[in-house]
């Protein structure tokens, strides 16, 4: 018995293994491609069903297609919608630059298992699973429908997630303040409640901006056909597609207003990776800030307790390291690196059509994979987790000589800056420093120096 079968293709006879669904074209594609063993992940899958079995019905609809064999299709592509059948899905992520070859992987899979649930109607993976369509729509549509889906499911709410946990976490200690750090020295204070609000709303801008790419994303290629004229399908195709995929993953899509546009440029899937690298920088400073403020525990700052999760060395006993954090700087390291890529890939679309969309794929959709992943991990693993120290965090501010700003007003700035050096070289309160270099009373330093009203902006009096 042997372990394969023969498929035929316009070049000719090719071996294909006896049970896989697809045929000639993939396995050549298979063959010609051993790079990296990189394939397309479950969301670009998902897509390409999405893409046929929305195509099949549109083109039934239109009187193109016969129902019984658009009917096989769509049964078919919703098994890949499902995800029943990722193994088939062969080819490496750096292949032919428009992704035919993947396109052809969805057709000959789907068509051969259509044949299966139609006890054979003689579907053709081109003629009927690729009809009124071309790589060249069918590939950037995919990009953009599982991009949106996956921010859309995966990545806004991790976001939102992590938004709202440095929103707890911060009322949680709002009553405690803390030393403020410029140029990592000390500076004036502020509450755990504003800094954990800072980063709050960097992560809300960065949902905000997101969400702003999406309105690009959202418009479709398909309909355009090999070059962006909408040859050989109906002129109704691509509002109708546009339709039925939204139905059917309940997201708003619609026909690109420009289909030369839509195929000859990946800029919208630019322009979402570049948001996704905002969201990353502002998270690796995030991670880092925790990392210092746990920095210890007792040759560093100590300000919070982050939860102690694993060993952190293989030859020092007791040692606990700032693990999800270093992980979340990883991810935005590789979201930044990926957008290197995206950005050299967006400018490869020569003439008609962009031909980098595969690299385009893989790094848009691992960069919103590992980002929702890893803020969401940060939030249920580190942040919701964290203690602050209270006492140490206390003994900080008793100790910071900047408390001395609080009284320029009231003495001029160059007296406040010999108060502090002074405090400072002797490591004496500063409140006992102004005293002995002041006339003011012990009651107006307190209420000049108390670190809370510090934090609430204007005069103290």
């Amino acid at each position: 018995m042997s372990d394969f079968r023969i498929e035929k293709d316009s070049m000719g006879e090719v071996k294909v293994p006896k049970d896989a669904l697809y045929g000639a074209q993939t396995q050549r594609a298979h063959d010609n491609f051993p790079i990296s063993g990189i394939r397309f992940s479950r969301e670009f899958i998902q897509a390409l069903g999405y893409v046929k079995k929305s195509a099949a019905h549109t083109n039934s609809g239109l009187d193109l297609l016969d129902k019984d064999i658009a009917d096989a299709i769509s049964e078919a592509a919703q098994e890949v919608i499902d995800g029943k059948h990722d193994k088939e899905f062969v080819i490496d992520i750096f292949q032919t630059g428009s992704g035919t070859s993947s396109n052809m992987n969805a057709n000959e899979m789907i068509s051969h298992r259509a044949n299966e649930l139609s006890e054979d109607l003689g579907i053709h993976p081109n003629d009927h699973v690729n009809f009124g369509q071309s790589s060249n729509d069918v590939i950037p549509t995919a990009i953009r429908i599982s991009a949106v889906l996956a921010v859309t499911n995966n990545l806004i709410p991790a976001l939102e997630h992590l938004r709202d946990t440095f929103i707890s976490k911060g009322k949680e200690y709002a009553d405690v303040v803390k030393t403020g750090r410029t140029h990592l020295m000390d500076a004036m204070p502020v509450t755990i409640e504003q800094e954990f609000g800072g980063y709050a709303r960097q992560v809300d801008l960065g949902i905000e901006r997101v969400k702003s790419a999406l309105v690009r994303m959202t418009e479709l290629p398909q309909g355009g056909t090999a070059v962006g004229t909408g040859i050989n399908t109906h002129a109704d195709f691509g509002k109708n597609f546009a339709a039925k995929v939204s139905e059917l993953t309940g997201i708003d899509f619609k026909e690109a207003e420009n289909h030369f546009e839509a195929q000859a440029t990946v800029d919208a899937p630019v322009e979402l990776s570049g948001q996704l690298k905002t969201i990353a920088v502002g998270l690796m400073k995030i991670g880092n800030d925790l990392r210092w403020m746990n920095s210890g525990p007792n040759g560093g700052l100590g300000e919070v307790q982050l939860a102690a999760l694993q060993p952190g060395s293989s030859i020092m006993p007791g040692k606990v390291n700032p693990v999800i954090e270093e992980s979340l700087t990883m991810v935005c390291a590789q979201v930044i690196g990926n957008d290197s890529t995206i950005t050299v890939a967006g400018q490869a679309g020569n003439f008609e059509l962009n031909v980098m969309l595969p690299v385009v794929a893989h790094n848009l959709l691992q960069s919103v994979e590992i980002l929702g992943n890893a803020a969401r991990n940060l939030a249920d693993r580190s942040v919701s987790r964290l203690e602050v120290s209270k006492d140490v965090i206390a003994d900080m501010v008793g100790r910071n000589p900047i408390l001395v700003t609080a009284l320029n007003p009231i003495i001029g700035y160059d007296l406040a800056a010999k108060i502090a050096k002074k405090a400072f070289a002797e490591s004496r309160p500063l409140k006992d420093v102004a005293k002995e270099m002041t006339d003011l009373s012990d009651e107006e330093l307190d209420n000049a120096l108390d670190p809370i009203k510090m934090t609430k902006g204007g005069f103290t009096e």
